[in-house]
């Protein structure tokens, strides 16, 4: 009896505090359907109306839909880039007789990188990229994404590589394989759940990323967190078409995550019990 009792008690604990986690989404989304008056009174019941996602999907004033198409662009291919110096990288580390130091010690810069805030770089990232010619281009924000989503991308192929067992390898050799054929053939579908769930949190990530994309780009090339932003402009801020746009821009991450929390999980709890 005490057993059921902590467990129901568990799990009401679980609920009270996904509340905190959903609430405001759900409090987003419902403004998404408000007026600008009525939200700003207050008032609790209201009138739905899609006046806010009309203004945000079809005014000429909008850029919204333009910024999604930069956001998806920059996320696939910051993502592709991540994913292929991770996975060489995790190989490198893993399955070339480095000395076991430099190997952790890289590691661990890597983590310390991943530890610093994006909006310190940005600015470094806007002068470099400046002097390159890759200001305001899309080049030049996936190269950005791809430095900050290489990291994690690192540590978590790193797991799945390590996991390869050595005996295919081998095999693989003695059959005369390169390391191109190897790595196409053997490797890359043994490792397929790990590059599936760090795609997905690297696109996720760089869909979501503003610090870099807020340097880097302007009105022609921002992503959907700058399209976001400005509809807080100086003498006004557009609250339900900003609700409406932050609503409609979490649906391709949403569908994302659950489509690959399976492999989500498994990516980030692998080699944590043996």
């Amino acid at each position: 009896m005490s057993t059921l009792r902590w467990e129901a008690g568990l799990q009401l604990a679980l609920m009270l505090l996904s509340l905190f986690v959903v609430l405001p989404f759900l409090w987003v989304f419902a403004a998404s359907f408000r007026s600008q008056i009525n939200l700003l009174m207050g008032e609790f019941w209201f009138e739905p109306t899609l006046t806010a996602y009309r203004e945000v999907l079809f005014s000429r004033t909008s850029t919204f839909v333009a910024n999604a198409w930069n956001s998806l662009v920059v996320g696939l291919a910051s993502t592709a880039l991540s994913l292929l110096a991770a996975t060489l990288g995790a190989w490198s580390l893993y399955r070339m007789p480095w000395p076991r130091w430099w190997v952790h010690l890289l590691l661990l810069w890597s983590l310390v990188l991943q530890m610093i805030p994006p909006v310190t770089l940005a600015g470094g990232w806007y002068v470099m990229a400046r002097a390159v010619g890759l200001d305001n281009t899309h080049l030049g924000l996936i190269l950005a994404h791809a430095t900050l989503n290489l990291p994690m991308a690192l540590w978590m192929m790193g797991v799945y590589v390590r996991d390869v067992p050595q005996e295919l390898v081998e095999a693989a050799r003695l059959d005369g394989a390169s390391n191109g054929v190897l790595l196409w053939r053997i490797v890359l579908p043994l490792v397929a759940p790990g590059l599936a769930a760090a795609g997905v949190l690297c696109f996720v990530f760089s869909w979501n990323e503003f610090a870099a994309a807020l340097n880097l780009t302007m009105r022609d090339t921002a992503t959907v967190p700058v399209s976001i932003a400005k509809f807080a402009q100086e003498f006004e801020i557009r609250y339900v078409e900003m609700a409406a746009a932050a609503s409609l821009s979490a649906l391709p991450a949403l569908l994302l995550l659950l489509v690959a929390q399976r492999w989500i999980v498994k990516g980030l709890t692998l080699g944590a019990v043996k």
